[in-house]
């Protein structure tokens, strides 16, 4: 599978996933093949409702824009099956 394929294959599977969650905001961050074990490991960010400020106070406080998530979705090359969806920390 080439690199298009498989971000396509990450993000649709991220949306289904948290489908029940109202994600939005959902964008490729990073792409990364491994050729010794064949795996695709492709970062996706994307925001939750509840990441955003609620109110103008939140705001003026700093929170002016809405945290992301990013999950890291890690792809076999060899049958374009998931393999697993981890949690990608960020340094505040």
């Amino acid at each position: 599978m080439d690199v298009k394929d498989a971000v396509k294959l990450a993000k649709q599977y991220v949306i289904d996933l948290f489908a029940e969650e109202g994600i939005a905001d959902i964008g490729l961050e990073e792409v990364k093949f491994d050729d010794l074990t064949r795996n695709w490991s492709i970062t996706i960010g994307f925001s939750r409702s509840w990441d955003k400020p609620q109110n103008s106070f939140a705001a003026l406080a700093g929170h002016m824009y809405p945290r992301r998530s990013y999950k890291v979705v890690m792809i076999s090359d060899d049958n374009a099956k998931v393999i697993s969806v981890k949690n990608h920390e960020v340094e505040s």
